[in-house]
């Protein structure tokens, strides 16, 4: 072989070759076919073999690296296309092949019997029962892109059909290459199909699922801030959970009361407790000292303020001011800010006299079992206990 020859020979890849086994594996299969029409072949194991050594790589392959072409030339052998018989060119700096696969010479049998169809007489014959491709058959098929294994799963269709109808042809291999390329073609179609089927069907099950998420519902017991929103509302306005596991009863309450249908409410569910946020800690007594709660003690008009923003009556309100006060005083405990206290304890009761149950509302004791469910009158329990009781927005 002249040398003058490369690197310019052009180098001629099967575009359907291309699209079954991989751009690099096709482009490498043609420079390995092409090198083994003007190298010398050595036989060994009854097939012939090409010894490629670095030089002769690399002024073949110049666009590859060493690792480019033990990984191209391994992908080859994985899909049952060469035969490889040397260490990883990494390290041998070798690439000893044979195009006679296993699988074909699996498949094949010995050469009296799998002798082409045509080379013998030219009359018309019936197929035989036991009629089979060739290796320059198989090769064709590969080269128009059909895998081997695909057209080898044609053959026994292939004879039954052509002896039921008792045709006679000159050449089966020809009317074997022209029926396994239309198969072949076909199932690409029909996949080709399936998939873009399978596409616009997850296509419209996304649309149906964001329609759904878009589309406007009224107020229930079980809503619940989207993580969304509890992400705005905690990193970036910097509330606390607890503050806003507080407002959602309320929110609830009110919402489902005015019976509006919307899609927005995780929007309004935002301002709302930004609102609800400001006014409370304009509420707050930032007084650092704790003391006793006042016999004649009332909350201030900013923490009235701050319930009617969370649509709370003030006359029931009101009401929890004479029960909160005696137990305080009571207890001789030391708080510095009462009117935190009382909004906490306002929500809570607000929130249970109108029997509000969140996704989250089961209790549960410090061995992490389930509290049995409890009435929902006041004297029932403890006022400590009310005061504390967070499971309705745990």
């Amino acid at each position: 072989m002249s040398s003058s020859l490369i690197p310019e020979r052009p180098l001629l890849v099967s575009p359907s070759l291309a699209a079954t086994i991989g751009l690099e594996e096709a482009c490498m299969l043609s420079i390995l076919g092409d090198m083994a029409a003007f190298l010398p072949l050595s036989q060994a194991n009854g097939r012939q073999w090409l010894d490629v050594d670095a030089s002769w790589a690399s002024r073949m392959m110049p666009f590859w690296t060493d690792h480019d072409i033990q990984r191209i030339s391994r992908n080859l052998k994985d899909k049952g296309i060469i035969l490889l018989a040397s260490a990883p060119y990494t390290e041998s700096q070798r690439l000893v092949i044979s195009l006679e696969t296993e699988f074909q010479a699996a498949n094949l049998p010995s050469a009296p019997a799998f002798a082409p169809a045509h080379s013998g007489s030219h009359s018309a014959n019936l197929i035989p029962h036991n009629w089979q491709p060739d290796r320059d058959l198989l090769a064709q098929l590969l080269q128009l892109g059909v895998p081997a294994e695909f057209a080898w799963q044609q053959v026994p269709e292939f004879i039954v059909y052509w002896r039921d109808r008792g045709d006679t042809k000159h050449s089966w291999g020809s009317a074997f290459l022209k029926q396994t390329k239309r198969k072949w073609e076909e199932k690409l179609s029909a996949d080709a199909t399936k998939r873009r089927e399978d596409q616009e069907k997850n296509d419209r099950l996304r649309e149906a699922e964001f329609l759904k998420r878009d589309q406007e519902t009224p107020m229930h017991n079980q809503w619940r801030p989207s993580r969304d929103a509890l992400e705005v509302l905690i990193k970036h306005a910097n509330i606390s959970l607890a503050f806003i596991e507080d407002t959602i009863p309320e929110f609830i309450v009110y919402w489902k009361e005015a019976g509006e249908v919307t899609k927005t409410w995780n929007s309004r569910f935002i301002q709302h407790v930004k609102r609800q946020w400001l006014r409370y800690h304009s509420a707050l007594e930032h007084d650092s000292e704790p003391k006793r709660i006042p016999e004649n003690w009332q909350p201030s008009h900013n923490t009235y303020d701050v319930l009617k923003l969370a649509n709370i009556d003030l006359q029931f309100a009101q009401k929890q001011v004479p029960e909160f006060v005696l137990y305080w005083k009571d207890t001789n405990q030391m708080h510095s800010s009462w009117n935190t206290k009382f909004l906490q304890h306002v929500k809570y009761h607000w929130a249970k006299q109108h029997a509000l149950t969140t996704v989250n509302s089961q209790q549960v004791n410090h061995a992490g079992q389930p509290i049995p469910h409890q009435s929902g009158r006041t004297r029932d329990s403890s006022l400590a206990e009310q005061l504390n009781d967070r499971s309705w927005a745990s």
